[in-house]
C-alpha cells in the first residue's frame, strides 16, 4: 500500500492548527507563535496529543513510529506552512537575517536559473527551528537488551544511565558555495556525519561556458546544528546474571545538547539507526555497521531539588509540616525506616542531606557548607544499606567500595577521547557526585595512597590534575559519607 505523503502532510497541518490542549488552548500553534517569536528554538511533537485528536487513526500513528525520520520532515514542512508572523520584538541575528534577505531577493529576481536543483535554496536553510516527536509518556522504556535490529527505523524510548558526553561542536547542515565564475551560490545538504564537498560548478551557465568554476565553501553562510555524542549504559538491575552492562552511542542535536551530564539516569526516546563506518574503519569493519540512537526527548528520573514543581496541595503540606515543631524527627525517622533504631545516626545523615550554605569572605576565601560523616561500626549493623538508601533519596549521589575504587578513579583520569583522539579528562566518582553525596563503603580496607587523594576533596572542594599535558582543576563540592570497620573489631 503506498502512502499519499501530500495528505499525511495535510493532516499534519490540521493537527497542528486545529489540536487543543488540556484548557480548550490551541497548544501548537502557541509553540509556533513563541518559535516566529524566537523564544523556543524546538516544536515538540507528542504522539500522546497525536492519539488523542480525532481525525488521527492508529495506521497513522503506526507509520509515524515505525518512519520517523521521514515524518519528522512532513511535520516539518507543515510547520514552515503555518508559520505564523512575529508579534514581538526580537534581538535580530545580523549575519542570518541579511543573508537570508539577499537570498530572497536574489531568487525574486531570477538571479538563479531555477532548473539546476542544486541551485534551489533548501527549505533546512531557511529553518530557524528544530522539529522532535516525543514518544507516548505511558509506553514502559526498553532496555538496552531489547532493542533489536526490526526496531532500526522506528521511535523507541530507552532507559539508562549517562556515562560520557562529549564536548558540543558544531556539524554541518547545509554548505554553501559560492563559485568564482558565475557567482552563483550552489547549496548541497549534508545528511551523514561525512560528504563529499563539490569542487567543479554545476551551475547550467557554468557548463553553457564549459568553464569548471571553482566552488568556494562559505562558512558564515552555511547552517550548522549544536551536536554532542553520549554513551548510555544498561542499568544495574536491568543487567542478567553473569554478564557485563551494554552501553549505546545517543547523538543530540540542536536544543537537546547539554541536558545531561555523566551520572545521570535518563529515559530517552529517539530513532534506532544504523551507521555504517567510513574510512579506514570501514575496510577493517567490512559489511559490520555500528548503531546509534537519535534522540529526540530526554526526561530525568531524579530532577534537583530547584527543578522540582510540586502539584496539588504539596505546597500545603510542607507549610503545614514546617509548623511542626518536632520535624526534625520525624524528618529522621522517615530516612531508611525499615532499619530499626540508629535514631542519632539518622538524624546525622539528614543534615547531611540538608548541608549547610557556603560562605564567601570578603577577600575571596571560600568556607565549605558540605559535611562528611565517616560511619564506625562492626559488620552487620547496616552501614552499607544506610549508605545506598542516602544515594537513592539524593538527587545526585554516586556509591563505591574501598577496595574496588583506586585514587585516579575516584579524581579524574586522562583519556583519549575515540571521536577527536584528543586526550580529555574523565571525571571519577568524586567529579560526578559535585553538589551531591558519594557514598564509600569499606573505607578502612583502601589503599593510603587512594585515601590521600581524597583529601584535598573534602577540605578545598576540588580536583587538581596536572597529567599528559592538561594542568586544570575540577569542581568536587561533594559530600563524602565513608562507612568502615574498627581497627580491632570483629573482623
Amino acid at each position: 500500500k503506498t502512502v499519499d505523503y501530500a495528505a499525511e502532510r495535510a493532516l499534519a497541518k490540521d493537527f497542528l492548527t486545529n489540536f487543543a490542549g488540556p484548557h480548550g488552548e490551541p497548544k501548537y500553534q502557541n509553540i509556533l507563535q513563541d518559535i516566529a517569536n524566537r523564544k523556543i528554538r524546538a516544536a515538540q511533537i507528542e504522539l500522546d496529543d497525536l492519539f488523542h485528536y480525532k481525525d488521527v487513526d492508529e495506521e497513522f500513528l503506526q507509520r509515524v513510529t515505525e518512519n520517523t525520520k521521514r515524518y519528522i520532515g512532513i511535520f516539518a514542512e507543515a510547520v514552515d506552512e503555518l508559520m505564523p508572523e512575529p508579534t514581538e520584538a526580537f534581538a535580530v541575528d545580523e549575519d542570518r537575517d541579511i543573508l537570508m534577505t539577499q537570498r530572497v531577493d536574489e531568487g525574486a529576481d531570477g538571479g538563479a536559473d531555477g532548473t539546476d536543483p542544486l541551485q534551489r535554496m533548501p527549505p533546512e536553510i531557511k529553518r530557524f527551528f528544530e522539529v522532535y516527536i516525543k514518544a507516548f509518556s505511558k509506553v514502559t522504556p526498553l532496555t538496552l537488551r531489547q532493542v533489536k535490529a526490526s526496531h532500526i527505523g522506528q521511535l523507541v524510548k530507552i532507559s539508562g544511565i549517562v556515562t560520557r558526553c562529549s564536548d558540543v561542536k558544531p556539524l554541518m547542515q547545509v554548505a554553501v558555495y559560492t563559485c568564482e565564475e558565475c557567482g552563483f551560490e550552489i547549496y548541497q545538504e549534508v545528511t551523514a556525519r561525512v560528504f563529499m564537498p563539490l569542487f567543479e560548478c554545476p551551475s547550467q551557465r557554468c557548463k553553457l561556458n564549459k568553464a569548471k568554476g571553482n566552488l568556494i565553501l562559505q562558512l558564515r553562510a552555511s547552517k550548522f546544528l549544536k551536536f554532542q555524542e553520549v554513551k548510555l549504559q544498561e542499568l544495574a538491575e536491568h543487567v542478567p546474571k553473569g554478564h557485563i552492562p551494554r552501553s549505546l552511542t545517543a547523538h543530540l542535536r540542536g536544543e537537546l545538547t547539554r541536558k545531561v551530564a555523566p551520572g545521570d539516569v535518563v529515559e530517552m526516546s529517539g530513532v534506532f539507526l544504523p551507521m555504517p563506518y567510513f574510512g579506514f574503519r570501514a575496510m577493517r569493519a567490512g559489511l559490520v555497521a555500528d548503531t546509534y540512537l537519535e534522540a529526540m526527548s530526554i526526561t530525568h528520573f531524579k530532577k534537583k531539588y530547584e527543578e522540582y514543581e510540586l502539584k496539588g496541595d504539596e505546597q500545603e503540606q510542607i507549610d503545614r509540616l514546617a509548623e511542626d515543631g518536632d520535624i526534625y524527627s520525624k524528618l529522621s525517622k522517615s530516612l531508611a525506616p525499615e532499619i530499626f533504631g540508629h535514631e542519632d545516626v539518622k538524624k546525622a545523615l539528614l543534615l547531611l542531606l540538608v548541608g549547610a550554605p557556603h560562605r564567601k569572605l570578603g577577600d575571596g576565601m571560600k568556607i565549605r557548607g558540605d559535611l562528611h560523616i565517616c560511619l564506625m561500626g562492626d559488620p552487620g549493623v547496616a552501614k552499607s544499606q544506610l549508605l545506598k538508601h542516602i544515594i537513592n533519596v539524593a538527587p545526585r549521589g554516586v556509591y563505591t567500595t574501598g577496595r574496588g575504587s583506586s585514587g585516579v578513579g575516584l579524581t579524574a583520569a586522562v583519556q583519549k577521547d575515540p571521536v577527536t583522539n584528543e586526550f580529555v579528562l574523565e571525571g571519577g566518582a568524586l567529579v560526578l557526585a559535585d553538589m551531591g553525596i558519594c557514598a564509600i563503603d569499606e573505607f578502612d580496607k583502601m589503599e593510603e595512597s587512594d585515601r590521600t587523594a581524597i583529601h584535598e576533596v573534602m577540605e578545598q572542594q576540588t580536583v587538581s590534575i596536572a597529567k599528559a599535558g592538561i594542568t586544570t582543576s575540577l569542581n568536587a563540592r561533594t559530600a563524602v559519607l565513608a562507612a568502615a570497620n574498627p581497627a580491632w573489631g570483629k573482623v
